[in-house]
C-alpha cells in the first residue's frame, strides 16, 4: 500500500516530535517523513522545523549505535541551519564513538565559541584533548582540521531562545559529568604543562603561557596555582575579568593563596571596583601582616577611595 504522508511541514513535525519524544521506539517514522522532498509538501518549507526533524533522527541514530547515520543527518540539519547546536553535540558524540577524535574536537570546540557553559563541550574537549595528545602528539593542534569561526548572528539566534530550551542542552550531560578524579598520569601531565606554562611567562609570552595553563587544567583542575599563574597572564593582558574569574577559582581550593588575593586585589582595582580590592587585601593582610606589595596596594586603592 501507498504510505499517507503529512500534507505539510508542521504536521510533519509534530509527527517526528511525537515520535522522538516517545525515546524513538522506532525511526521509521522519521525516515517517512524525510523521504518525502519538501517540494511535495503543502505550503513553503521552513528551514529551521526540517532541521529539527534531522537532528531529531540523528539522536535515534545515535541511540541506537548508528553513528554513520547519526553523522549524515546532523550534517543535513546544519546545512539547513549552521552552527545549530543539537546537531553539533551530535555528531561530536557520533564522530567520538568512531573515534574520529579530531572531527569530535572541531564540533565541540565549535559548541563552545557559541556558549562556552555548555557541560557536554566543555567535558567533551576536555576527553579529545587527553585522546589526541595520546595519539599526535604534543604538537596536534597543528593537526587538526580547521575550526569554523562561529558568526554573531549564530550567537545570537542562540541567545534568543527561550531559557528552557538553552538549559535543557547545556545540561544535558549533568548526570555523567562529575567531577572527575584525575589519575596519577593526569597530575603529572598537568604539572608539566604547567611547568611549561611557567617558562613561558618568564620568556614573557603570556598568550602561549594561557595555552599551557588551559592544557594543564584539562588534565587536573585541582591544582590552585595554576589558576593563579594564568590570573598573572590575564592580568598583563589587560583581561580583569578573566584574573578575578581563575583568582577565585583558585581561592576555592585553597583559601590561603596570597598571590591569588593579590592578583584579584589588582584586578578588582583595575575594574574600580575599590571596596572589593580592600577586601581581599583585608584577607591578605591576615595571613602575612608584612607582605610589602600588598601594603602598598592597600594605600594605592585609599588614595582612589578620597
Amino acid at each position: 500500500s501507498i504510505p499517507i504522508f503529512p500534507r505539510n511541514l508542521q504536521t510533519a513535525f509534530q509527527i517526528g516530535r511525537t515520535s522522538f519524544l516517545s525515546q524513538c521506539p522506532e525511526t521509521c517514522i522519521s525516515d517517512d517523513i524525510l523521504s518525502v522532498p519538501a517540494s511535495t509538501w503543502v505550503g513553503s518549507s521552513d528551514p529551521e522545523e526540517e532541521s529539527v526533524l534531522y537532528s531529531n533522527r540523528a539522536a535515534c541514530h545515535l541511540k541506537d549505535g548508528n553513528c554513520t547515520d547519526c553523522i549524515k543527518d546532523c550534517t543535513s540539519a546544519l546545512a539547513l541551519v549552521p552552527f545549530s547546536m543539537k546537531p553539533l553535540l551530535r555528531r561530536a558524540s557520533a564522530y567520538e564513538a568512531l573515534e574520529k577524535y579530531p572531527l569530535a574536537y572541531v564540533d565541540y570546540k565549535t559548541v563552545l565559541q557559541i556558549d562556552n557553559s555548555v557541560a557536554s563541550a566543555l567535558e567533551g574537549i576536555n576527553r579529545m584533548t587527553r585522546a589526541l595528545m595520546d595519539s599526535l602528539g604534543p604538537e596536534w593542534r597543528l593537526k587538526l582540521p580547521s575550526i569554523p569561526v562561529v558568526p554573531v548572528s549564530a550567537q545570537k539566534r542562540w541567545n534568543s531562545l527561550p531559557s528552557e530550551n538553552k538549559e535543557s542542552t547545556k545540561n544535558k550531560s549533568k548526570e555523567t559529568t562529575k567531577s572527575r578524579v584525575p589519575s596519577a598520569g593526569d597530575v603529572e601531565r598537568a604539572r608539566v604543562l604547567k611547568e611549561e606554562g611557567n617558562e613561558l611567562v618568564k620568556k614573557g609570552n603570556h598568550k602561549k603561557a594561557i595555552e599551557k595553563y588551559n592544557e594543564s587544567l584539562l588534565f587536573s583542575n585541582l591544582e590552585s596555582t595554576t589558576y593563579s599563574n594564568r590570573a598573572l597572564c590575564h592580568l598583563v593582558l589587560n583581561q580583569d575579568k578573566e584574573a578575578v574569574k581563575d583568582c577565585t577559582e583558585a581561592l576555592k581550593l585553597d583559601g590561603k593563596n596570597v598571590k591569588a588575593l593579590y592578583r584579584r586585589a589588582q584586578a578588582y582595582k583595575s575594574l574600580k571596583d575599590y571596596k572589593s580590592s580592600l577586601a581581599d587585601i583585608s584577607s591578605l593582610l591576615q595571613i602575612e601582616p608584612r607582605n610589602g606589595p600588598a601594603q602598598k596596594l592597600r594605600q594605592e586603592v585609599n588614595q582612589k577611595l578620597k
